[in-house]
């Protein structure tokens, strides 16, 4: 069984602390993704992981041991780089191998691992090209073989599809979600894209200044952030936040009062200063959102700006001095300037404290 363990892990560059004291358990077989803005400590941790980077002060341990003092080919981890970090000079084949042939394996070891990582990434007809004549995903195909072929503990990568257009990110996505099913193996992976995030975690481990903001499932990260921070940087678009104030049984938000919901009533004090959020999906014009009844009120706003996607179209508009955005589902035309009356789903909404920027009533 291979746990990752990380206690009170610190790092410290001469007087600049960079790792907060992070604590966190990953399980054996998870996919847990380190995500966070640039910065925040997330390829750091993960080196410190590796033996890449000396830990300052703490204790992690892989498969229950205690790798703090062990060189990182010990460890029985592979990484994978954002950079492919190939030999140009060598075949994919003598690449896939490599690693093995420097540890002096059995030649018929190295062909059969080689062969097999060969099968898992489709890369069977790639196997005597250089990477020069490679496109960007099927270096990095190779890469993640050159990693499978040592069957190791855990698999590190660091930012691996930052290099990649658009859509060969996507395509990625799925080729790492497949090898994750395959091999069966811990995966901590490192990306600043929330969407990466989103489609590849078993758990997200959301980070900002060396420090832990939260750890959960990306349902729960979506639906649960723990305070604005989270709110603002998990989903695409972003969650609309507006400042309000507590006033009776309502939160104003400028000239426009909206019903304090239902998951804190009796948990606001009268005065107080808070942000209220949602999201676009939850502010839906009538007749163009999932359902229309429940926790609901409705809001009459003007639309300025469209932009269309298909099957929904994300709608502009300014509350409270502050642009905000809807969603429309099986779309219409939509006119800039036109007024629109929304369907807010009330029981979807989210309230922080102004002053701390902790969520209030979801624990």
């Amino acid at each position: 069984m291979t746990e990752v363990s990380l206690r009170n892990v610190i790092k410290r560059y001469g007087t600049q602390q960079a790792v907060h004291g992070i604590d966190l358990e990953i399980e054996n077989g998870e996919f847990v993704v380190l995500v966070g803005p640039s910065g925040c400590g997330k390829s750091t941790t993960l080196r410190m992981i590796a033996g890449l980077e000396a830990i300052s002060d703490g204790e992690v341990s892989i498969g229950g041991r205690v790798v703090n003092d062990l060189p990182p080919r010990e460890r029985n981890i592979s990484m994978v780089f954002q950079n492919y970090a190939l030999y140009p000079h060598m075949t994919v084949r003598e690449n896939l191998g490599f690693s093995l042939t420097i540890a002096k394996r059995p030649e018929d070891e190295i062909v059969r691992a080689v062969d097999e990582a060969a099968g898992i990434l489709g890369l069977d007809e790639l196997m005597d090209r250089k990477p020069a004549a490679l496109s960007g995903g099927q270096r990095q195909r190779v890469a993640m073989g050159r990693a499978i072929v040592r069957h190791p503990d855990v698999f590190l990568f660091d930012e691996p599809l930052s290099n990649l257009d658009a859509k060969l990110r996507s395509q990625m996505r799925v080729e790492i979600k497949k090898l994750h099913q395959k091999v069966d193996s811990t995966i901590i992976y490192v990306t600043h894209d929330q969407v990466e995030a989103m489609t590849l975690a078993d758990r997200i481990v959301l980070m900002r200044d060396g420090r832990i903001e939260q750890v959960g499932t990306p349902l729960q990260l979506f639906e649960q952030p723990v305070n604005i921070f989270v709110a603002g940087f998990i989903g695409s678009p972003p969650m609309n936040q507006l400042a309000g104030t507590v006033e009776g049984d309502a939160i104003s938000l400028g000239e426009v009062y909206v019903p304090i919901p239902s998951s804190v009533r009796g948990q606001l004090s009268n005065g107080q200063k808070v942000i209220f959020g949602f999201r676009a999906d939850n502010l839906t014009p009538v007749g163009h959102g999932l359902r229309e009844k429940g926790e609901t009120t409705q809001l009459d706003l003007r639309v300025h700006l469209t932009e269309p996607l298909g099957t929904e179209t994300l709608l502009f508009a300014t509350l409270a001095g502050a642009e905000i955005q809807g969603k429309m589902l099986n779309p219409r035309p939509v006119a800039p300037g036109e007024d629109l009356t929304f369907n807010l789903m009330l029981d979807r909404c989210h309230v922080f404290d102004a002053a701390t920027g902790n969520a209030i009533g979801r624990t």
